[in-house]
């Protein structure tokens, strides 16, 4: 998958500009402590992991504070709060890192920490926000960063967009034409823009070194239907953003990129799948192992307290939909008092929920009977620790940390079809949509977040989501 020319541009300096900042430290620190870097520096193997270990970390905290969107580049303001929160985290992450593996320099040495994130701040501020951004707008027009685009959907969201990225976008966008399957090939739009085809026009079109971008903004469609053109799409070696009233969720939940305050959703998948899946299964089973070694007192504890309050066993077993459709045995710390009578009742508000059309209006995902949950229950259902259990589910491989939460089967029998995407990938303890408000958030629109999750999964955006999960248990947000 292409990223923009930009993209590539200004990581390759921020690459640089992380290990100028360690050398230009190393240079003034010296001055204070003539004897601390003969031990430090001892030899090139060490300084090349060293630059590279630095250079990384600050790439993949500038990515997830957005620092490469156009939107954030282009605005100074946003662009200071944007560097300023990201060289905080990545010298935290740094720290913390350093003092796990004992590397020296940033948890032995707080003269160093102090010093580098002086310098490490006032490099990339000149660099990006002064000689960058001036280079980027000098470069505007021409062919080096010109991107073309093509839009699906000739209707009013997408000629709005279209009049935008012409007449009002900072960024270099030359718009090629319009994709609709209800107007006729070569029928003008609008500034002489056309329709260049319909959907077969897409799946003959040879993007290489003609298109870079294709944007949906498709009038009246359903979920089917704009899920079946963003699949097509992806299949090019193209970036593909979506904006459309149906995923209106993730730009109100997560931080998208905005073209001329038009919300766009990145829906092209990044890192190549394979690759990504075993490096998540490798954070799993080390998470999973840390966190129940970690957790077992609290574990025998609460068990007793469970044990004690109310009649029944200490887990929760049920069966649960996982990848592919396959069904797995699902823990949890029991919350409420036994009654087999009331999962029927549950079920039927379930379906009924699901089948809603106006399930946007329905306050929630969890459809649960007050009256049934116990004392304690309140509390770990609250904070969701009688989830924790579903550790022992991610070391025996059926869960992961990180992903959409699994279903029941006679959830997963009411879906519609594009609801099924959402087990395209192992289930997670925690997700988009639970830090995201939880049961706050409804049924379609956490399907929604789901399906974002997998098309833009990484190992590092499973990192800030599990980091961003703790608070919503701590404080207790959504949980019922």
């Amino acid at each position: 998958m292409r990223y923009p020319k930009y993209k590539y541009l200004y990581a390759y300096f921020d690459f640089l500009v992380a290990i100028f900042s360690i050398v230009e430290t190393r240079i003034i620190v010296s001055f204070f402590r003539t004897t601390y870097f003969k031990h430090t520096f001892f030899s090139n193997f060490y300084l090349a992991s060293l630059f590279i270990f630095i250079g990384v970390t600050f790439l993949l905290i500038f990515q997830s504070n957005n620092l490469y969107k156009q939107n954030i580049l282009l605005t100074r303001s946003k662009h200071f709060i944007a560097l300023t929160r990201a060289i905080f985290w990545a010298i935290i992450l740094l720290m913390v890192i350093s003092f796990i593996v004992k590397l020296p320099l940033f948890h032995d040495e707080r003269l160093f920490v102090f010093v580098f994130s002086i310098t490490s701040y006032f490099n990339f501020a000149v660099v990006r926000i002064i000689i960058l951004r001036k280079l980027y707008i000098r470069l505007k027009g021409s062919s080096l960063l010109t991107r073309n685009v093509i839009i699906w959907g000739a209707g009013k969201s997408g000629q709005l967009l279209a009049v935008k990225l012409i007449m009002e976008s900072p960024h270099n966008f030359n718009v090629v034409g319009f994709i609709d399957d209800y107007k006729n090939p070569g029928e003008k739009i609008l500034n002489g823009l056309k329709v260049l085809g319909n959907q077969d026009y897409i799946n003959d079109l040879d993007c290489k070194g003609k298109i870079d971008e294709i944007i949906i903004a498709v009038d009246n469609v359903d979920y089917e239907r704009l899920i079946e053109i963003s699949e097509l799409c992806s299949k090019k070696e193209v970036n593909v953003k979506l904006t459309s009233e149906l995923f209106q969720i993730v730009p109100q939940k997560i931080a998208t990129e905005t073209y001329s305050g038009i919300p766009v959703i990145e829906i092209s998948q990044r890192i190549d799948r394979s690759i990504n899946l075993v490096f998540k299964r490798i954070i799993d089973i080390i998470g999973a192992i840390i966190g129940l070694i970690i957790l077992l007192p609290f574990f025998i504890a609460l068990a007793v307290i469970i044990k004690l309050s109310s009649k029944g066993p200490v887990f929760y077993k049920q069966t649960r939909i996982g990848k592919n459709g396959k069904p797995f045995e699902f823990y949890k710390f029991r919350s409420m008092t036994v009654d087999d009578f009331e999962d029927k009742e549950r079920q039927g508000q379930m379906i009924e929920f699901i089948k809603a059309k106006d399930s946007q209006k329905i306050g929630g995902t969890k459809i649960i009977n007050i009256s049934r949950v116990t004392g304690i229950g309140k509390f770990i259902r609250k904070t969701s620790i009688d989830e924790l259990p579903q550790l022992i589910n991610v070391l025996k491989g059926d869960m992961s940390l990180v992903g959409p939460r699994p279903c029941l089967p006679y959830e997963y029998e009411n879906y519609d079809e594009w609801h099924k995407k959402r087990v395209a990938v192992t289930p997670g303890c925690t997700g988009v949509w639970q830090v995201s408000g939880r049961s706050d958030v409804s049924f379609n629109d956490s399907v929604v977040l789901d399906l974002y999750y997998i098309n833009n999964m990484s190992p590092w955006l499973d990192f800030q989501l599990i980091l961003k999960t703790v608070p919503v248990m701590v404080l207790g947000r959504g949980g019922r």
